[in-house]
Protein backbone atom coordinates (compact mmCIF):
# COMPACT_ATOMS: atom_id res chain seq x y z
CA UNK A 1 0.00 0.00 0.00
CA UNK A 2 1.57 3.63 -0.95
CA UNK A 3 2.20 6.04 1.91
CA UNK A 4 -0.17 9.10 1.81
CA UNK A 5 2.67 12.02 0.68
CA UNK A 6 1.72 15.70 1.21
CA UNK A 7 2.04 18.21 -1.56
CA UNK A 8 5.62 18.93 -1.45
CA UNK A 9 6.97 15.50 -1.14
CA UNK A 10 4.50 14.57 -4.17
CA UNK A 11 6.39 17.68 -6.21
CA UNK A 12 9.81 15.89 -5.85
CA UNK A 13 8.98 12.14 -6.21
CA UNK A 14 5.10 11.04 -6.85
CA UNK A 15 5.04 9.59 -10.34
CA UNK A 16 8.78 8.52 -11.07
CA UNK A 17 9.64 6.09 -13.15
CA UNK A 18 13.43 4.77 -13.24
CA UNK A 19 15.04 2.95 -16.53
CA UNK A 20 17.02 0.03 -16.02
CA UNK A 21 20.26 2.54 -15.38
CA UNK A 22 18.30 3.78 -11.88
CA UNK A 23 18.70 7.46 -12.83
CA UNK A 24 17.95 10.19 -10.21
CA UNK A 25 16.93 13.05 -12.81
CA UNK A 26 13.63 11.85 -14.93
CA UNK A 27 15.12 10.61 -18.23
CA UNK A 28 13.54 12.14 -21.54
CA UNK A 29 12.45 9.67 -24.30
CA UNK A 30 12.54 11.53 -27.21
CA UNK A 31 10.99 8.99 -29.18
CA UNK A 32 8.34 9.05 -31.41
CA UNK A 33 7.26 5.53 -31.48
CA UNK A 34 8.60 2.08 -29.78
CA UNK A 35 9.96 -1.42 -30.97
CA UNK A 36 8.07 -4.66 -30.19
CA UNK A 37 9.58 -8.04 -29.72
CA UNK A 38 7.14 -9.68 -32.25
CA UNK A 39 4.32 -9.28 -34.33
CA UNK A 40 2.14 -10.48 -32.09
CA UNK A 41 2.98 -8.36 -29.45
CA UNK A 42 2.62 -5.17 -31.78
CA UNK A 43 -0.77 -6.86 -32.04
CA UNK A 44 -1.36 -6.94 -28.51
CA UNK A 45 -0.57 -3.34 -27.48
CA UNK A 46 -2.73 -1.62 -30.05
CA UNK A 47 -5.53 -3.81 -29.20
CA UNK A 48 -4.97 -3.37 -25.53
CA UNK A 49 -7.29 -0.11 -24.04
CA UNK A 50 -5.90 -0.51 -20.48
CA UNK A 51 -3.20 2.17 -20.09
CA UNK A 52 -0.01 0.81 -18.79
CA UNK A 53 4.10 1.24 -19.74
CA UNK A 54 3.47 -0.92 -23.01
CA UNK A 55 3.59 2.91 -24.94
CA UNK A 56 3.45 2.78 -28.87
CA UNK A 57 3.26 6.15 -30.53
CA UNK A 58 4.51 9.26 -28.64
CA UNK A 59 1.07 10.96 -29.27
CA UNK A 60 -0.92 8.33 -27.52
CA UNK A 61 1.87 8.05 -24.90
CA UNK A 62 5.33 8.22 -23.79
CA UNK A 63 7.32 7.40 -20.69
CA UNK A 64 8.57 10.77 -19.98
CA UNK A 65 5.26 12.50 -20.49
CA UNK A 66 3.14 9.78 -18.26
CA UNK A 67 5.64 10.88 -15.56
CA UNK A 68 4.48 14.48 -15.33
CA UNK A 69 0.83 13.31 -15.86
CA UNK A 70 1.07 11.08 -13.01
CA UNK A 71 2.85 13.60 -10.79
CA UNK A 72 0.55 16.15 -11.23
CA UNK A 73 -2.36 14.35 -10.64
CA UNK A 74 -0.83 12.97 -7.42
CA UNK A 75 -0.54 16.97 -6.72
CA UNK A 76 -4.08 17.81 -7.22
CA UNK A 77 -5.02 14.77 -6.13
CA UNK A 78 -7.07 13.46 -9.41
CA UNK A 79 -7.45 10.21 -10.49
CA UNK A 80 -5.62 11.09 -13.80
CA UNK A 81 -4.50 13.62 -15.87
CA UNK A 82 -4.18 13.71 -20.20
CA UNK A 83 -0.83 16.49 -20.68
CA UNK A 84 -1.39 18.91 -23.94
CA UNK A 85 0.23 20.78 -26.44
CA UNK A 86 -0.57 24.02 -24.78
CA UNK A 87 -3.03 25.50 -22.29
CA UNK A 88 -5.57 26.28 -25.01
CA UNK A 89 -5.12 23.12 -26.17
CA UNK A 90 -5.94 21.88 -22.55
CA UNK A 91 -9.19 24.23 -22.40
CA UNK A 92 -10.15 23.34 -25.83
CA UNK A 93 -9.48 19.64 -25.43
CA UNK A 94 -11.53 19.51 -22.09
CA UNK A 95 -14.49 21.01 -24.03
CA UNK A 96 -14.67 19.80 -27.42
CA UNK A 97 -13.85 16.62 -25.97
CA UNK A 98 -17.63 16.53 -23.93
CA UNK A 99 -19.80 18.78 -25.92
CA UNK A 100 -21.78 18.07 -29.00
CA UNK A 101 -24.15 19.86 -31.50
CA UNK A 102 -27.18 21.30 -29.32
CA UNK A 103 -25.56 21.20 -26.07
CA UNK A 104 -25.83 24.11 -23.69
CA UNK A 105 -22.67 25.54 -21.63
CA UNK A 106 -22.71 28.54 -19.45
CA UNK A 107 -19.68 30.20 -18.88
CA UNK A 108 -18.12 32.89 -16.61
CA UNK A 109 -17.92 36.15 -18.95
CA UNK A 110 -14.39 37.20 -17.42
CA UNK A 111 -12.16 35.07 -18.90
CA UNK A 112 -8.63 35.29 -21.26
CA UNK A 113 -8.86 36.29 -24.38
CA UNK A 114 -8.43 32.69 -26.48
CA UNK A 115 -10.79 31.40 -23.97
CA UNK A 116 -13.14 33.58 -24.97
CA UNK A 117 -12.84 32.74 -29.04
CA UNK A 118 -13.54 29.43 -28.27
CA UNK A 119 -16.61 30.19 -26.46
CA UNK A 120 -17.67 32.87 -28.17
CA UNK A 121 -17.01 31.32 -32.21
CA UNK A 122 -15.77 27.72 -31.90
CA UNK A 123 -18.34 26.24 -30.19
CA UNK A 124 -21.08 27.87 -31.29
CA UNK A 125 -19.45 27.08 -35.04
CA UNK A 126 -20.17 22.99 -33.85
CA UNK A 127 -23.92 23.86 -32.74
CA UNK A 128 -23.01 24.32 -28.92
CA UNK A 129 -25.10 27.27 -27.31
CA UNK A 130 -23.06 29.32 -24.99
CA UNK A 131 -24.41 31.56 -21.86
CA UNK A 132 -22.22 34.18 -20.51
CA UNK A 133 -22.55 35.47 -16.96
CA UNK A 134 -21.21 37.25 -14.23
CA UNK A 135 -19.26 34.65 -12.42
CA UNK A 136 -19.23 36.28 -8.93
CA UNK A 137 -23.12 36.67 -9.00
CA UNK A 138 -24.21 32.91 -7.70
CA UNK A 139 -28.06 33.98 -8.88
CA UNK A 140 -26.87 34.69 -12.03
CA UNK A 141 -25.67 31.14 -12.59
CA UNK A 142 -28.79 29.60 -10.80
CA UNK A 143 -30.76 31.63 -13.19
CA UNK A 144 -28.69 30.07 -16.10
CA UNK A 145 -27.68 26.80 -15.49
CA UNK A 146 -31.36 24.45 -16.39
CA UNK A 147 -31.64 21.14 -17.08
CA UNK A 148 -30.12 21.42 -20.76
CA UNK A 149 -26.73 22.70 -19.08
CA UNK A 150 -24.14 20.19 -19.91
CA UNK A 151 -21.09 22.04 -19.05
CA UNK A 152 -20.30 25.26 -17.21
CA UNK A 153 -16.80 26.54 -17.40
CA UNK A 154 -14.86 29.67 -15.25
CA UNK A 155 -11.04 30.45 -14.12
CA UNK A 156 -11.55 30.23 -10.66
CA UNK A 157 -9.62 33.73 -10.45
CA UNK A 158 -10.46 35.65 -13.60
CA UNK A 159 -7.87 37.05 -16.16
CA UNK A 160 -6.80 40.13 -15.82
CA UNK A 161 -9.40 41.04 -13.74
CA UNK A 162 -8.59 38.73 -10.93
CA UNK A 163 -12.26 38.20 -10.10
CA UNK A 164 -12.52 35.08 -7.72
CA UNK A 165 -15.06 33.07 -8.55
CA UNK A 166 -16.70 30.19 -5.63
CA UNK A 167 -15.99 26.86 -6.89
CA UNK A 168 -17.99 24.63 -4.67
CA UNK A 169 -21.33 26.92 -4.65
CA UNK A 170 -21.38 26.87 -8.82
CA UNK A 171 -20.44 23.27 -8.71
CA UNK A 172 -23.46 22.48 -6.63
CA UNK A 173 -25.71 24.42 -9.05
CA UNK A 174 -24.15 22.47 -11.49
CA UNK A 175 -24.35 18.86 -9.63
CA UNK A 176 -28.41 19.92 -9.12
CA UNK A 177 -28.79 19.43 -13.17
CA UNK A 178 -26.24 16.76 -13.42
CA UNK A 179 -24.07 19.22 -15.40
CA UNK A 180 -19.65 18.95 -15.68
CA UNK A 181 -18.11 21.88 -13.70
CA UNK A 182 -14.60 22.86 -15.59
CA UNK A 183 -12.46 25.22 -13.64
CA UNK A 184 -9.39 26.57 -15.48
CA UNK A 185 -7.17 27.04 -12.40
CA UNK A 186 -4.21 28.75 -14.09
CA UNK A 187 -3.95 31.77 -11.58
CA UNK A 188 -4.74 29.55 -8.70
CA UNK A 189 -2.00 26.86 -9.35
CA UNK A 190 -1.66 23.64 -8.40
CA UNK A 191 -0.31 24.36 -4.99
CA UNK A 192 -3.08 26.35 -3.86
CA UNK A 193 -5.99 24.93 -5.74
CA UNK A 194 -8.90 22.97 -3.82
CA UNK A 195 -10.74 22.72 -6.97
CA UNK A 196 -11.80 19.23 -7.32
CA UNK A 197 -12.33 19.13 -3.59
CA UNK A 198 -14.59 21.65 -3.28
CA UNK A 199 -16.57 19.85 -6.55
CA UNK A 200 -15.07 20.68 -10.11
CA UNK A 201 -15.40 17.88 -12.07
CA UNK A 202 -12.07 18.63 -14.36
CA UNK A 203 -9.59 21.36 -13.85
CA UNK A 204 -6.92 22.50 -16.79
CA UNK A 205 -3.81 24.48 -16.63
CA UNK A 206 -1.24 26.13 -18.42
CA UNK A 207 1.74 24.46 -17.48
CA UNK A 208 3.15 27.21 -19.75
CA UNK A 209 2.72 29.42 -16.41
CA UNK A 210 3.49 28.60 -13.45
CA UNK A 211 4.44 25.19 -13.73
CA UNK A 212 7.43 25.96 -16.55
CA UNK A 213 7.69 29.14 -14.38
CA UNK A 214 10.84 30.01 -16.31
CA UNK A 215 9.68 30.75 -19.87
CA UNK A 216 10.72 28.09 -21.75
CA UNK A 217 8.05 26.09 -23.22
CA UNK A 218 4.39 25.72 -23.79
CA UNK A 219 2.22 23.04 -22.30
CA UNK A 220 -1.10 22.51 -20.67
CA UNK A 221 -2.70 19.27 -18.63
CA UNK A 222 -6.46 17.75 -18.18
CA UNK A 223 -7.15 16.37 -14.72
CA UNK A 224 -10.30 14.31 -13.70
CA UNK A 225 -11.79 11.18 -13.09
CA UNK A 226 -10.00 8.05 -14.45
CA UNK A 227 -13.15 7.53 -16.82
CA UNK A 228 -13.21 10.94 -17.62
CA UNK A 229 -9.42 11.20 -18.98
CA UNK A 230 -9.63 7.71 -20.26
CA UNK A 231 -12.62 7.53 -22.16
CA UNK A 232 -13.34 10.83 -22.94
CA UNK A 233 -10.29 13.54 -23.22
CA UNK A 234 -7.83 10.93 -24.31
CA UNK A 235 -9.14 9.66 -27.78
CA UNK A 236 -10.13 13.32 -28.23
CA UNK A 237 -6.74 13.93 -27.80
CA UNK A 238 -4.97 11.52 -29.73
CA UNK A 239 -6.48 11.61 -32.80
CA UNK A 240 -6.46 15.48 -33.01
CA UNK A 241 -2.81 15.39 -32.18
CA UNK A 242 -2.58 18.32 -29.06
CA UNK A 243 -0.76 16.20 -27.09
CA UNK A 244 2.74 16.91 -25.13
CA UNK A 245 6.39 16.28 -26.81
CA UNK A 246 8.53 14.31 -24.49
CA UNK A 247 10.67 17.29 -24.11
CA UNK A 248 8.22 19.26 -22.63
CA UNK A 249 7.17 16.63 -20.18
CA UNK A 250 10.71 16.75 -19.12
CA UNK A 251 10.89 20.18 -18.78
CA UNK A 252 7.66 20.98 -16.70
CA UNK A 253 8.57 17.65 -14.27
CA UNK A 254 11.69 19.97 -13.29
CA UNK A 255 9.59 22.79 -12.96
CA UNK A 256 7.16 21.11 -10.77
CA UNK A 257 9.57 20.41 -8.01
CA UNK A 258 10.33 23.91 -7.45
CA UNK A 259 6.90 24.67 -7.93
CA UNK A 260 6.00 25.51 -4.30
CA UNK A 261 9.05 27.21 -3.60
CA UNK A 262 8.84 29.64 -6.27
CA UNK A 263 4.87 30.55 -5.88
CA UNK A 264 4.87 30.66 -2.27
CA UNK A 265 7.73 33.08 -2.53
CA UNK A 266 6.06 35.29 -5.33
CA UNK A 267 2.57 35.25 -3.83
CA UNK A 268 4.20 36.98 -0.61
CA UNK A 269 6.23 39.32 -2.90
CA UNK A 270 2.61 39.81 -4.58
CA UNK A 271 0.71 40.79 -1.47
CA UNK A 272 4.14 42.95 -0.37
CA UNK A 273 3.38 45.21 -3.60
CA UNK A 274 0.04 45.49 -3.73
CA UNK A 275 0.58 47.26 -0.28
CA UNK A 276 2.83 49.27 -1.76
CA UNK A 277 0.65 50.75 -4.61
CA UNK A 278 -2.13 51.48 -2.51
CA UNK A 279 -3.00 55.05 -2.14
CA UNK A 280 -1.01 56.41 -4.74
CA UNK A 281 -1.96 59.50 -6.73
CA UNK A 282 -1.93 58.14 -10.39
CA UNK A 283 -3.35 54.59 -9.19
CA UNK A 284 -7.35 54.74 -9.26
CA UNK A 285 -7.47 50.95 -7.67
CA UNK A 286 -5.25 48.38 -6.97
CA UNK A 287 -6.90 44.56 -7.11
CA UNK A 288 -5.18 41.45 -5.40
CA UNK A 289 -7.13 38.70 -3.97
CA UNK A 290 -4.62 38.82 -0.74
CA UNK A 291 -5.65 42.16 0.07
CA UNK A 292 -8.77 42.93 2.50
CA UNK A 293 -10.17 45.34 0.36
CA UNK A 294 -10.81 42.65 -2.31
CA UNK A 295 -14.36 41.95 -2.39
CA UNK A 296 -13.96 38.32 -2.79
CA UNK A 297 -11.27 38.20 0.11
CA UNK A 298 -13.17 36.08 2.30
CA UNK A 299 -13.42 33.66 -0.43
CA UNK A 300 -9.72 33.47 -1.37
CA UNK A 301 -8.75 32.84 2.18
CA UNK A 302 -11.05 30.03 2.31
CA UNK A 303 -10.02 28.76 -1.18
CA UNK A 304 -6.87 28.92 -1.83
CA UNK A 305 -5.06 30.92 1.20
CA UNK A 306 -3.00 33.14 -0.25
CA UNK A 307 -3.63 36.10 -3.44
CA UNK A 308 -1.53 34.78 -5.84
CA UNK A 309 1.31 35.81 -8.52
CA UNK A 310 -0.74 38.60 -9.66
CA UNK A 311 -1.80 42.02 -9.16
CA UNK A 312 -4.11 44.27 -11.42
CA UNK A 313 -4.05 48.31 -10.91
CA UNK A 314 -5.42 50.80 -12.74
CA UNK A 315 -4.32 54.15 -13.74
CA UNK A 316 -5.77 57.38 -13.72
CA UNK A 317 -4.02 58.64 -16.66
CA UNK A 318 -5.38 55.99 -18.97
CA UNK A 319 -3.38 54.21 -22.08
CA UNK A 320 -0.80 56.76 -22.02
CA UNK A 321 0.08 56.20 -18.61
CA UNK A 322 0.20 52.92 -18.81
CA UNK A 323 2.53 52.91 -21.44
CA UNK A 324 4.37 55.74 -19.72
CA UNK A 325 4.94 53.36 -16.51
CA UNK A 326 5.80 50.15 -18.47
CA UNK A 327 8.72 52.15 -20.89
CA UNK A 328 10.18 53.49 -17.55
CA UNK A 329 10.48 50.23 -15.81
CA UNK A 330 13.99 48.66 -15.43
CA UNK A 331 13.41 45.34 -13.84
CA UNK A 332 9.35 44.32 -14.49
CA UNK A 333 9.58 43.37 -18.55
CA UNK A 334 7.14 44.08 -20.92
CA UNK A 335 5.54 40.78 -22.24
CA UNK A 336 1.97 38.76 -22.02
CA UNK A 337 3.08 35.95 -19.98
CA UNK A 338 2.42 35.31 -16.06
CA UNK A 339 3.53 33.26 -13.81
CA UNK A 340 7.28 33.37 -14.45
CA UNK A 341 10.51 33.49 -12.41
CA UNK A 342 11.01 37.25 -14.64
CA UNK A 343 8.14 39.74 -13.33
CA UNK A 344 6.29 40.46 -16.42
CA UNK A 345 3.58 43.36 -17.00
CA UNK A 346 1.10 43.68 -19.39
CA UNK A 347 -1.26 46.13 -20.74
CA UNK A 348 -4.56 43.73 -21.24
CA UNK A 349 -6.52 46.52 -23.73
CA UNK A 350 -4.21 46.78 -26.30
CA UNK A 351 -2.54 42.61 -26.19
CA UNK A 352 -4.44 39.95 -24.43
CA UNK A 353 -7.77 41.26 -24.81
CA UNK A 354 -7.61 43.33 -27.54
CA UNK A 355 -10.04 42.15 -29.98
CA UNK A 356 -12.84 42.68 -27.96
CA UNK A 357 -14.71 45.33 -28.78
CA UNK A 358 -14.33 48.20 -26.63
CA UNK A 359 -17.96 48.36 -24.92
CA UNK A 360 -17.01 44.42 -23.83
CA UNK A 361 -14.12 45.65 -22.43
CA UNK A 362 -15.49 48.09 -20.79
CA UNK A 363 -18.24 45.29 -19.11
CA UNK A 364 -15.28 43.70 -18.31
CA UNK A 365 -13.29 46.18 -16.58
CA UNK A 366 -10.36 45.66 -18.99
CA UNK A 367 -9.91 49.57 -19.03
CA UNK A 368 -7.03 51.48 -20.83
CA UNK A 369 -5.49 51.84 -17.79
CA UNK A 370 -5.39 48.48 -16.68
CA UNK A 371 -2.19 46.98 -15.95
CA UNK A 372 -2.02 43.11 -15.06
CA UNK A 373 1.40 42.54 -13.35
CA UNK A 374 3.17 38.99 -13.03
CA UNK A 375 5.57 38.95 -9.74
CA UNK A 376 8.28 37.09 -10.22
CA UNK A 377 11.21 35.82 -8.28
CA UNK A 378 13.32 39.16 -7.53
CA UNK A 379 13.65 40.92 -4.60
CA UNK A 380 10.59 42.21 -3.75
CA UNK A 381 12.23 45.55 -2.64
CA UNK A 382 13.48 46.64 -5.72
CA UNK A 383 10.28 45.44 -7.54
CA UNK A 384 8.64 47.87 -5.39
CA UNK A 385 11.37 50.31 -6.40
CA UNK A 386 11.28 49.73 -9.93
CA UNK A 387 7.39 50.43 -9.91
CA UNK A 388 7.85 53.26 -7.25
CA UNK A 389 9.97 54.86 -9.55
CA UNK A 390 8.28 54.59 -12.90
CA UNK A 391 5.12 55.72 -11.22
CA UNK A 392 6.81 58.94 -9.89
CA UNK A 393 7.87 59.74 -13.65
CA UNK A 394 4.12 60.39 -14.50
CA UNK A 395 3.35 63.09 -11.60
CA UNK A 396 6.69 64.83 -12.51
Amino acid sequence: MKTTWNKKTNLVHSGNRRSQFNEVSEAIFLTQSFVYETAEDAEKRFASDVPNDDFIYTRYGNPTIAMFEDKIAAIEGAEAAFATASGMAAVNGALMSMLSAGDHVVAARALFGSCLYILENILPSFGVRVTFVDGTDINQWKKSISQETKVVFFESISNPTLEVIDIKAVADIAKSVDALTVVDNVFTTPIFSNALSLGADVVVYSATKHIDGQGRTLGGVILGSEDYIRNTVEPFMKHTGGSMSPFTGWVLLKGLETLDLRVQAQSDSALEIAKSLIGHESISSVRYPGLETHPQYDLCREQMEKGGTVIAFELLGGKEAAFSLMNSLEIVLISNNLGDAKSIITHPATTTHQRLSADRRQQLGITQGLLRLSVGLEDSKDLIKDLSSALGNLVR
